[in-house]
């Protein structure tokens, strides 16, 4: 799986957010680069997602965050059925 979002010097916003929020939307399980130049530490970062969001930091691998929200679509919600009938 590659990062598909980036953070960088434009930072942490609500749209920034909004964005990640309807990607997880139909794929339950995302990664997030976060590029040299951010303003932002990788524990702001998750601090930022988890507060202003239901999303999940559930990984952090180096300068990669993986993120996690259960699809409202049932289509959409091969993962989490998998997860959660373990």
């Amino acid at each position: 799986m590659r990062p598909i979002f980036e953070i960088g010097k434009n930072g942490l916003s609500p749209i920034w957010l909004a964005e990640i929020d309807k990607a997880l939307d139909s794929r339950e399980l995302i990664k997030v680069n976060v590029l040299q130049n951010a303003a932002e530490s990788l524990t702001e970062i998750k601090d930022y997602v988890e507060s202003n969001s239901d999303i999940t930091v559930v990984q952090t691998i180096g300068k990669t965050l993986v993120l996690f929200k259960q699809s409202k679509n049932q289509d959409h919600q091969d993962l989490s059925t998998k997860v959660f009938s373990m």
